[in-house]
């Protein structure tokens, strides 16, 4: 029936484009999903058509897909943006991290920042496996700061990473602050790579209060905090935030998943790929030795922000200041898994 349908259309307005069985198909599809013409009106018509296309086609609840067609509007996103999110699974975890809002925040502002606060973060685009350190997931954000931005939902600015605050004397650095617009408020977020623990809620109520001390405006409201830790126990995030007096919430995150585990099977291994290049070995153990040496120049205080070729050169002549025998020179061999005796 649609089929000739199709045809006819077309005989009769040859002028006319997307009048194929195929869109009919759609348009019929389209009416019947929003019967409801002030909907209709208001939302679902201000979409692109392929938007809408893609709302049929991907999300079969009404009421999800209703939510979609809203959120595209009010935060403007591209069909590619609205597939991401749809593909990412937006709807369930909006809203969904364990927070202290209620008690902490005046009811409007709870309320929306319940609402902007996922569980969890969906942090695919990094490319890092399980195996890493906290600095390298914050790298990871900072060299993606648009994938992170999007990530965290519409209204956030970036201030800064390791930003400075000074309390007591002593220096204190934030993994990574915020700006919400939305909110009026600075969002501090600490990063962990293990699940939570108790003794974290109380670092964000120290963090909290400095911030809200030094840099809040007196139009700005309280500032609030993210915990983003591997993974979290419902009970022990209660009990750790009930007597926080700092507005704070804990979300968990989701790193790349990896090859599944057939095909990894069938891959070439490190081993396989070295016999038939060599020099792949040679890469791996640079690589190895740049990082290690990243993370010994940090930790002696020496300028770290260089490109990555020319990091080895200072931690080499770190090393050779030491004895191999010292703790930089052994960390270096046995991190590297190269021969400790560099001269």
């Amino acid at each position: 029936m649609i089929g000739r349908l199709a045809v006819d259309l077309r005989r009769e307005f040859p002028e006319m484009t997307g009048l194929s069985a195929r869109n009919l198909n759609y348009m019929k599809s389209f009416a019947e999903a929003y019967p409801d013409s002030e909907f209709l009106q208001q939302v679902v018509a201000k979409l692109p058509w392929g938007h809408n296309i893609r709302l049929l086609e991907a999300v079969k609840d009404d009421g999800e897909r209703r939510w979609y067609a809203k959120q595209a509007i009010e935060h403007g996103w591209s069909r590619n943006v609205l597939i991401h999110q749809i593909d990412s699974g937006l709807f369930q975890r909006q809203g969904k991290a364990l927070t202290n809002f209620a008690r902490t925040l005046p009811a409007e502002q709870s309320e929306l920042a319940q609402q902007l606060i996922k569980d969890p973060y969906n942090f695919e685009f990094l490319s890092l496996g399980a195996d890493l350190l906290e600095r390298e997931l914050e790298r990871g954000l900072l060299d993606h700061i648009p994938s992170t931005i999007l990530e965290l939902g519409k209204g956030f600015a970036f201030v800064g990473s390791q930003y400075h605050l000074s309390v007591g004397g002593q220096d204190f650095y934030l993994d990574l602050l915020f700006y919400h617009f939305r909110l009026r408020c600075f969002v501090v977020i600490d990063l962990k790579i293990e699940d939570f623990q108790p003794e974290f809620a109380g670092k964000m109520n120290f963090y909290l209060s400095a911030v809200d001390d030094q840099l809040r405006h007196p139009a700005d409201n309280p500032s609030i905090g993210i915990i983003l830790c591997k993974g979290c126990n419902e009970l022990i995030v209660e009990y750790a935030l009930r007597e926080s007096s700092g507005p704070m919430g804990v979300a968990g995150y989701q790193l790349s998943k990896g090859l599944p585990e057939k095909l990894r099977a069938e891959l070439p291994t490190v081993e396989e790929f070295s016999k038939d290049f060599p020099l792949l070995s040679v890469v791996k153990v640079r690589i190895d030795i740049e990082r290690t040496a990243r993370t010994l120049l940090e930790r002696h205080g020496l300028n770290a922000q260089r490109p990555r070729s020319s990091a080895v050169v200072p931690a080499l002549q770190l090393c050779q200041s030491n004895p191999t025998g010292t703790p930089a020179g052994r960390e270096i061999a046995a991190r590297s898994g190269v021969s400790s005796s560099i001269s």
